[in-house]
């Protein structure tokens, strides 16, 4: 009998004897320069190029750490799964957009613009923007997965145990209350929307035989829930970090837990990142689904 493995799953690399920095891709090292600039630019207010910094800080902060997961494991998302990987960025706009629909009732975060920009304008930069969502919490998940100890024991190749029609219709009439209550009780509700499309989305992949969160649960796959609310809660100290000098920028009003802040988010803000991995991971999977494809191409 064949036992399939996945890179992620093999120890070895063809060079591990080499250092790290040896085996780190030249494209990651010029993702490395181009992240540094941009970074000064933006945070020294180089006139114009601050103004449009997030989109190649984010771009080459993604490429960096996919040459970080190459040299790890001998694969990666982008040279592995190109096409996969440009697609992430064209979903991904979608994805942080959804967001903002429901940021409308709870008003949680605002924009400070330094330029009147007209509408079209900030449309597209923001949809730009927001290309970088989904790659970059995948690129992180793929390299917190590389570690032996963070590796799911459920196969990125295996749909696992799949949930009943009546639980899912359960949870997702759950997740259909996380979506309702927020525009209801804004002050209140505001945080169920960081659980809406997990117990929404997640049931009815698993249904629809995708990969899910709920499959990893049944199958008391810790580890899967570690690591990808790690790979948030990271991705989250970068977002937070390089937006607190730059402009234009966000911050944040959010009722109750307004204080500590760790640069513009309330500490207990953060927290929000830890379902937010689950959440773009459930949207991906199920995006595939609508486009009928079958892969996805993550390592976990």
């Amino acid at each position: 009998m064949t036992v399939r493995t996945t890179p992620l799953e093999q120890e070895a690399v063809p060079t591990r004897s080499l250092p790290l920095w040896k085996r780190y891709p030249l494209y990651g090292y010029l993702a490395i320069a181009l992240n540094l600039t941009t970074w000064y630019l933006d945070w020294g207010r180089v006139d114009p190029f601050y103004r449009y910094s997030f989109f190649p800080l984010w771009f080459s902060f993604i490429i960096a750490l996919d040459a970080l997961n190459k040299a790890r494991t001998g694969t990666s998302l982008m040279t592995n799964a190109t096409a996969k990987f440009a697609q992430m960025f064209a979903l991904s706009a979608l994805f942080w957009w959804l967001f903002e629909a429901f940021n409308i009732p709870i008003q949680n975060w605002h924009y400070i613009y330094d330029h009147n920009y007209s509408d079209a304008e900030r449309i597209f930069i923001q949809t730009l923007d927001f290309t970088t969502v989904l790659p970059v919490v995948m690129e992180m998940a793929a390299f917190w997965t590389s570690f032996k100890a963070l590796r799911p024991r459920l196969p990125a190749y295996e749909i696992g145990p799949r949930v009943s029609a009546p639980v899912a219709a359960r949870l997702m009439l759950l997740g259909g209350a996380c979506v309702v209550l927020p525009f209801l009780f804004p002050d209140k509700a505001f945080p169920l929307i960081w659980l809406s499309v997990i117990f929404v989305l997640d049931p009815l992949n698993s249904l629809m035989g995708r990969k899910s969160a709920l499959a990893h649960l049944r199958a008391r796959d810790w580890r899967f829930f570690v690591a990808l609310p790690l790979a948030g809660i990271t991705c989250g100290f970068f977002w937070e970090m390089w937006n607190y000098f730059s402009l234009p920028k966000w911050y944040y009003t959010v009722p109750y837990v307004g204080f500590a802040k760790v640069f513009e988010m309330p500490i207990l803000g953060y927290t929000g990142y830890l379902p937010f991995a689950l959440e773009l991971f459930a949207l991906y999977q199920f995006l595939l689904v609508l486009l009928n494809q079958k892969r996805d191409a993550l390592p976990f």
